[in-house]
């Protein structure tokens, strides 16, 4: 027997029947962990524009992931037309969030775990993601920062007001400043210690005649 029949033997070796049982528990485990990470992502993302499609995307991910993996070992013919099929694929849709993009690599992973039949380790996975996820959302990285807006009818004011933000803040940013020949609009973003003796301090400076201090949840830039 040559190198070349032993080779093909055992490349052939590889490829399995996939019975219909076999088929309907794989795609089933992947449905099942699929609608966990559908719950998963929506508990889990607080942002202001929650993004549905991503979210429905993610079972359905899962499944198909999950079929194309039963296709590639049940046949050798069906695996290689699959390669060159999926080689011409372009996904040209911007991700957004960092969270999504692991959302999204996390259904693609069960997708081919419980494709290869391992969907034990498929639920593991998915249990110690989430633990994991969990534990880092929840430490304390950075105090969140607040928006200051400042309206003035001194156009001039803004020295002064900047010297109370970096009196009570010690890391601030300004976000915005419009300047008009009747006054001058500001939005600073900062973390100040004491925020209601901070906004009266910055409503006692002349010419001020509107603050608010208002909290959002972006990223914090500094």
């Amino acid at each position: 027997m040559s190198f070349g029949d032993i080779f093909r033997n055992s490349f052939m070796e590889g490829y399995v029947q996939v019975d219909l049982k076999s088929a309907v528990i794989c795609l089933g485990s992947a449905a099942l962990i699929g609608i966990y990470l559908f719950l998963a992502y929506r508990v889990m993302t607080r942002s202001t524009i929650y993004d549905r499609s991503v979210n429905i995307s993610l079972p359905i991910l899962a499944i198909i992931t999950s079929a194309i993996i039963l296709s590639i070992q049940s046949s050798i013919v069906i695996s290689l037309g699959m390669v060159g099929a999926l080689s011409i694929v372009r996904f040209r849709t911007a991700i957004k969030s960092a969270i999504d993009l692991i959302f999204l690599f996390w259904a693609i992973s069960v997708g081919i775990i419980c494709g290869a039949g391992l969907t034990m380790v498929a639920i593991l996975l998915s249990l110690l993601v989430t633990v994991v996820l969990f534990i880092l959302d929840r430490y304390p990285i950075a105090r969140a920062s607040m928006l200051l807006v400042v309206n003035a009818t001194d156009p001039n004011a803004d020295e002064s007001i900047s010297a109370v933000v970096e009196r009570y803040s010690k890391h601030f940013k300004v976000k915005s400043r419009n300047m008009t020949v009747d006054g001058l609009d500001m939005v600073f973003e900062c973390r100040p210690e004491k925020a209601a003796e901070f906004v009266r301090e910055v409503m006692a400076l002349p010419g001020v005649s509107h603050a608010s201090l208002v909290s959002h949840d972006g990223e914090v830039t500094f």
